[in-house]
């Protein structure tokens, strides 16, 4: 995720906090001292702190559970409004992707009643508002847990109570008919907590669109991966595209962004091979930045993973989305490039598919033979 900074590594998992999040640590700090001085100030940062600690440790739970089913987990995110972590795929097993998604409600649990013996048994009626000073920390500290619970229990994506909703619910009608009857719900709850908030309440708009979004896009995910099933790579390449060279400069790279409709471009040398690609992006930075003699081969992304055009379509899109790399480089038996994959060429093929007439499948002789004629 972009505008974020590494601070630690946790059993390969990065953990990284958004550039956002410390300007809303710096807020908190301001508003406290605004209203009670250098000690508001320090308690209200300390226990904004904390409370993302909590966070961080609900998300590992999602680590650590991912993990005993082979799923990995690149890194997590801290944001303004919480944690983010990058699973390198979803579960399809419903009872896996349940373990995964109650993981984190349960370290919250285990949090607040950790909390909860240390302050006697019992919270006092004043730790319900975390914003009061004057009630202890830990007592906001377990009440903040509690609504965190509370809270990703909310049956509807992106939260975990979404994701609990989903595995019950393939666990009778399939994967793709409980991600759409789940992300439904969460769509109808996003429409009610939007219309709550219109009534006074800012923060529930915000968490409706949140929600809503959502919904939508798991909803979208799942369609793709489900509509790619039983196609190849070669089915949703880009075959025409124009390529540079190693040697090629950042200005021969502006002189095709501006004389073609391409936004990305392979680097590929005089064997075939793919070398990285230059994206937009960069190409404007580098412009900018180094000047229009650059070459190439310093500014791209040389981490652009490649996939034979055999291989099947759902892994390149499972490539994608592990690397967040804006193309896939599509090779032939001799590992020279072939073509590309892109989030838009796939978005823009899975339209063709969603409005064409169902099609009966080709048996497995006519698929292979039209992969012959591709070579």
């Amino acid at each position: 995720m972009g505008w974020s900074i590494p601070v630690g590594t946790v059993k390969g998992t990065v953990v990284r906090i958004h550039f956002t999040f410390l300007l809303f640590l710096v807020w908190i700090a301001v508003s406290h001292y605004a209203g009670g001085g250098r000690d508001a100030a320090l308690e209200g940062t300390i226990f904004v702190i904390l409370l993302f600690l909590c966070v961080l440790l609900h998300e590992f739970g999602h680590v650590f559970a991912a993990r005993r089913y082979g799923v990995q987990t690149p890194d997590i995110t801290l944001l303004p409004i919480g944690g983010v972590a990058r699973l390198e795929r979803i579960p399809e097993e419903p009872s896996q992707e349940l373990i995964i998604a109650l993981a984190g409600p349960a370290v919250n649990v285990v949090i607040a009643a950790i909390l909860l013996v240390a302050l006697g048994g019992f919270l006092p009626p004043e730790s319900v508002d975390v914003q009061n000073p004057g009630t202890s920390m830990l007592a906001r500290l377990a009440t903040v847990n509690v609504f965190l619970v509370v809270f990703n229990m909310i049956p509807a994506f992106p939260m975990d109570g979404g994701r609990v909703l989903r595995a019950l619910l393939a666990s009778r009608y399939g994967y793709q008919r409980g991600t759409q009857i789940a992300a439904t719900v969460g769509q109808v709850l996003a429409f009610g907590l939007g219309l709550l908030g219109l009534m006074g309440n800012p923060v529930l708009v915000f968490i409706a669109i949140f929600v809503y979004l959502g919904a939508a896009g798991e909803a979208h995910a799942v369609q793709m991966r489900q509509a790619s099933r039983g196609m190849l790579a070669a089915d949703a390449m880009i075959t025409r595209f124009e390529s540079l060279r190693p040697g090629s400069t950042v200005e021969d790279a502006v002189q095709c962004l501006i004389h073609t409709t391409q936004h990305d471009f392979p680097i590929v040398d005089g064997a075939g091979i793919l070398r990285g690609v230059l994206t937009r992006d960069d190409m404007i930075r580098a412009l900018r930045d180094q000047g229009p003699t650059t070459s190439v081969m310093a500014v791209m992304r040389g981490d652009i993973p490649v996939i034979h055009q055999r291989q099947p379509l759902e892994k390149a899109l499972q490539l994608m989305q592990e690397s967040q790399v804006p193309a896939i480089g599509v090779t032939d038996g001799a590992s020279r490039l072939v073509g590309l994959i892109t989030p838009e060429n796939v978005g823009e093929m899975m339209m063709v598919l969603a409005a064409s007439p169902p099609r009966p499948k080709p048996m497995p002789w006519q698929r292979a033979s039209q992969t012959d004629r591709m070579e």
